[in-house]
This record gives C-alpha cells, sequence and structure tokens, in this order.
C-alpha cells in the first residue's frame, strides 16, 4: 500500500473536452501525466505565463547579447547557442523575444 498522500485537485471543463476524455480508461492517470509533461516542458523564465517580468527581462536582454535563438539543422527546433561556440556553424537566426 502507497505511503504517499493523495490530494483531490479538480478543475472545470467545457462539454468537448469531457467527450473527447470519455473513451479514456483511467482519465486520472492521462491527466497527471498530461501535467507533468507540461510541467516539464514549462519555460524557465515566465514559468509558463509567457510574459516576462521587467527583471526577467533585463536579465534576459543580457543573455541574449551573447546567445542567439536558431533553427536546429537537424530537427528543425528552435533553440538558444552560445555564440561563442557557433562561430564554425552556419546559422538560421531568429531575433531574440521579449516573452515566452
Amino acid at each position: 500500500m502507497s505511503t504517499q498522500a493523495h490530494n483531490v485537485i479538480t478543475f472545470k471543463a467545457d462539454e468537448s473536452l469531457v467527450q473527447a476524455m470519455r473513451a479514456i480508461p483511467n482519465r486520472s492517470d492521462f491527466i497527471r501525466s498530461a501535467i507533468l509533461a507540461a510541467l516539464d516542458s514549462t519555460c524557465p523564465l515566465c514559468h509558463g505565463t509567457g510574459i516576462l517580468t521587467p527583471e526577467q527581462r533585463r536579465h534576459w536582454v543580457s543573455f541574449s547579447e551573447a546567445h542567439d535563438v536558431e533553427e536546429c539543422g537537424d530537427c528543425h527546433e528552435w533553440h538558444l547557442v552560445c555564440r561563442h561556440e557557433s562561430k564554425t556553424r552556419p546559422r538560421k537566426r531568429r531575433g531574440a523575444k521579449a516573452s515566452c
């Protein structure tokens, strides 16, 4: 038997989401997995809000002076690259954004 305490968390869902989830055998496991995956993919700066505070923006501007947001030539996802480490690779640069 598990010694972990469990808390119940509820949320509101529109009818289309409720209907889409009806066929999922274990909705609790599905929701837990989806939340954990989303938390693992949350921006470390804004924590998923999509907005930087003025202080975070100041730090980002300083950081972006030596870093670029580039498209990976293999998977085509955008990622941060240190300019000092990428001098030998051709780059597809995208302008640094102030929000996530």
